[in-house]
């Protein structure tokens, strides 16, 4: 542990708190969205500016603590947290500024993705982020993103303007096209390797605050029915429209009839941004499709469909996922996401299909790091429970699933799904082809691997 003295050196310098294991506010702040992750850092510095930040960045160089960023700790592999390091929590950061003229969005790193909506939205604009609205924007944005409107507007990272950063020197430098235009390509899907970042510029795009959004859903003996028509509407839907297949246990919702209550369905979540009468027209075939257990699918506003999903991914149950991008949905690869929802173990894990098809594919592969521009799909086998006694059972179920799938994969896999145990050559499927020139930019930036607490890219 820390020496009192040398911790007392950092508080000095600190506008935020600084907490050490001793501190009773220590557990709930080293406590993240997963609970599989139990680590315990040697100190965890709540910062309130981009100034604490500098401070805790040179403290960690002097002291060889290696950092880890926390934002909105929404990770699966538990980034933001590791055991004896020095946690940078931005979680207190959260500041949005909205440029109406310029459909520009400002927002701190601390923010979470509702945040920037609750703010964006009161004047009609969104930026490009997730579907669960507690998700942190710096991970997701780091990381590629993607949510409701990707297939209108690409990745996250395509609709970033510029980051601030501080760099592992603990200067503060601007990564933009024109400024520092190398780190801002590495950024865009480079995760967390080169700095700690403390601001997003975001473009804003027209929508809402009312959209046609909602989900609806059949029991099981449907689902092949469902799905095939799934695949039929989305390879020729228009890139406002997004849908999203979950497969799993009906969860006790208001919205599903009580009969198919913890019954296996399949869902589809709807998401259309253009003109509410066309996007009734695009869904009435789905809404004809045998008899539904449970339909709120109207005009609502966006902001209530960005958190449509937060319910079923509370902060502290396990989580355990496997992923993959697809090159589109082959028969055979959905009769086997039916295959193991059939053998679900737990009420809260899915098999999702999260579609990506649209503007993300109009960019060359090396338009930023995320790479993987081929895809059109993510799956996601996504395990949830809530005892330490039921892992190993999950986790195989998630396991047996992808090695099932894995063979329809695009050959690419999204650096923000993979969990803690992937390492060296699910890094290098995340990023294909860009992984050199991210060794480069890494190399230049941070070149004693100060921030390697992360799906870690090494210097020469």
């Amino acid at each position: 542990m820390i020496e009192k003295t040398i911790a007392k050196k950092l508080k000095e310098g600190l506008r935020g708190k600084l907490l050490l294991p001793d501190d009773s506010q220590y557990d709930d702040a080293r406590s993240i969205w997963n609970g599989m992750i139990d680590r315990r850092p040697a100190m965890i510095a709540q910062c309130l500016g981009v100034r604490d930040v500098v401070t805790c960045v040179k403290f960690a160089r002097e002291q060889g603590l290696p950092p880890t960023i926390k934002g909105g700790g929404h990770n699966i592999s538990g980034l933001a947290v590791s055991n004896g390091g020095l946690m940078i929590d931005m979680s207190k950061m959260r500041g949005v500024w909205v440029d109406t003229d310029k459909r520009i969005g400002k927002a701190q790193a601390g923010c979470i993705l509702g945040d920037v909506d609750h703010e964006t939205q009161i004047h009609g604009l969104a930026a490009v982020l997730g579907f669960v609205s507690q998700t942190g924007i710096a991970g997701l944005t780091l990381g590629g993103g993607f949510g409701y409107l990707t297939r209108q507007f690409g990745w996250t990272s395509d609709n970033l303007l510029s980051v601030q950063l501080v760099t592992a020197e603990g200067r503060v430098v601007q990564a933009s096209e024109s400024e520092n235009s190398d780190l801002f390509w590495a950024m865009r899907g480079g995760g967390g390797n080169f700095g700690v970042a403390t601001g997003f510029e975001y473009k804003l795009y027209p929508v809402g605050p009312e959209i046609l959004a909602g989900a609806i859903a059949w029991r099981v003996d449907q689902t092949e029915k469902v799905l095939d028509l799934y695949r039929n509407l989305t390879a020729d839907a228009p890139p406002e429209l997004a849908c999203v297949a979950v497969q799993r246990i009906a969860p006790p919702a208001p919205w599903l009839d009580e009969d198919v209550h913890g019954e296996p369905i399949v869902a589809i979540f709807i998401c259309h941004t253009g003109k509410i009468e066309e996007g009734e027209k695009l869904i009435a075939p789905l809404r004809a499709l045998g008899s539904p257990v449970g339909d709120i699918i109207q005009q609502r506003p966006y902001v209530s469909q960005q958190s449509l999903l937060d319910a079923t991914q509370p902060k502290g149950r396990r989580y355990y996922w496997k992923s993959e991008y697809l090159p589109s949905l082959e028969p055979e690869m959905l009769n086997k996401t039916m295959k193991h929802a059939s053998s679900i173990v737990s009420p809260f894990s899915a098999i999702l299909l999260f579609p990506l098809g649209g503007a993300l594919n109009e960019y060359p592969e090396d338009h930023s790091a995320v790479g993987n521009r081929e895809a059109k799909w993510v799956i996601n086998i996504a395990a949830s429970w809530d005892d330490i006694e039921d892992d190993e059972k999950n986790i195989e179920w998630a396991r047996e699933a992808w090695r099932d799938i894995h063979g329809f994969s695009t050959g690419g896999t999204y650096i923000n799904f993979l969990t803690e145990e992937e390492g060296d050559d699910r890094i290098h499927a995340a990023y294909g082809k860009n992984y050199g020139r991210l060794v480069e930019v890494k190399t230049k930036w941070d070149p004693e691997n100060m921030f390697r607490m992360n799906k870690n890219i090494e210097p020469n």
